[in-house]
């Protein structure tokens, strides 16, 4: 198979092998009318760029780490596929870890990764991660970091999530217009911002619709199958409410399997919610309803905003954060 190089893009389109270089990564010195000539004449030789010979020219790996909490997690693994999708397409390579919601384990992953020379991280962070001081002593040494989906509160970062407090009030104002007064609110350790975006949510949709807030019904659980259990138990044994509302997709599968042992015990029509990004949930007997998130989108946006900041030969000044819109699935 033959390799496509930039020397022969650049015969072929009769322009010099650094115009075609900085067309292909998007440099404000080369007018739209190149790049978009460029791009296509690329894409349709299949044209990849040399990682190796990238790294040299640059003196850099051209590969970048992720860590997550766990790959095995639906909405990690979209947005996995949305980070590799990005970063393939600009000659970077992905090297992924995961925490399994361990700071110590994190702090791990980051210390390998930056011994690995990778040129940057993206990161969500792990359930027992209360602050970053671990991070900003890399972050300090120009070593760039974007944070998605679970984000510290630090504005001195790029970050990519969903509108989990919009998530939320939707899943919430739903079960309510369908006769639900007692929601129960079964969410994350509140370490997370994803937890507090959420829970916010629910109880703003609660007070619109003339709701007290009832603290029994809001419980946090971490992300073992026994917590779970124990918690649906519990609300089941005491609480009796009328709807749950879980708030992430592993935590969803453990209180739903929990829920399903006493369903019987339960009115027929009790509907369950999650924040989940399960393909199959349309399947489940009763069903489960859900919040989607972007995952794919937000893992290429946060991709996309770490390898702009890579490249980029300007000092990043400026920090944004990025929310994208969730949607509710009705099974």
């Amino acid at each position: 198979m033959e390799v496509i190089t930039l020397k022969d893009i650049a015969k072929a389109l009769n322009l010099s092998t650094s115009t075609v270089s900085r067309a292909l990564r998007d440099s404000y010195e080369i007018n739209e009318k190149t790049k978009k000539l460029v791009a296509e004449y690329a894409k349709k030789v299949n044209y990849r760029p040399n990682p190796i010979a990238l790294s040299l020219k640059d003196n850099k790996s051209r590969a970048i780490g992720v860590i997550v909490p766990e790959i095995a997690n639906n909405f990690f693994s979209q947005a996995i596929n949305g980070i590799e999708d990005e970063a393939y397409s600009r000659g970077y390579h992905v090297v992924i870890c995961q925490s399994h919601e361990s700071l110590e384990r994190e702090k791990e992953n980051l210390r390998h990764l930056f011994e690995r020379r990778v040129d940057g991280i993206l990161i969500s962070l792990s359930g027992k991660t209360k602050d970053i001081k671990h991070i900003l002593e890399y972050s300090e040494s120009n070593f760039a970091v974007v944070f998605f989906d679970r984000v510290p509160e630090s504005s001195g970062f790029h970050k990519v999530v969903a509108d989990n407090f919009s998530g939320a009030f939707a899943a919430t104002e739903y079960l309510i217009q369908q006769g639900k007064k007692r929601i129960a609110h079964i969410t994350s350790p509140l370490t997370l911002s994803i937890t507090k975006e959420r829970l916010e949510g629910y109880k703003k949709a609660l007070e619109k619709h003339g709701i007290v807030v009832d603290n029994e019904l809001i419980k946090y659980c971490g992300f073992d199958p026994e917590e779970a259990k124990a918690t649906i138990n519990d609300f089941i044994n005491t609480q009796k409410p009328d709807a749950f509302f879980t708030c992430s997709d592993r935590l969803a599968l453990h209180c739903y399997e929990a829920f399903q042992s006493r369903k019987d015990e339960m009115p027929a029509d009790t509907p369950f919610f999650g924040f989940t990004n399960l393909n199959v949930s349309h399947l489940f007997s009763p069903k489960l309803s859900t919040v989607v998130q972007p995952a794919y989108e937000m893992g290429a946006r946060a991709a996309k905003i770490l390898l702009d900041q890579l490249e980029s030969k300007r000092k990043v000044k400026d920090f944004e954060k990025i929310v994208l819109e969730t949607y509710l699935k009705i099974s």
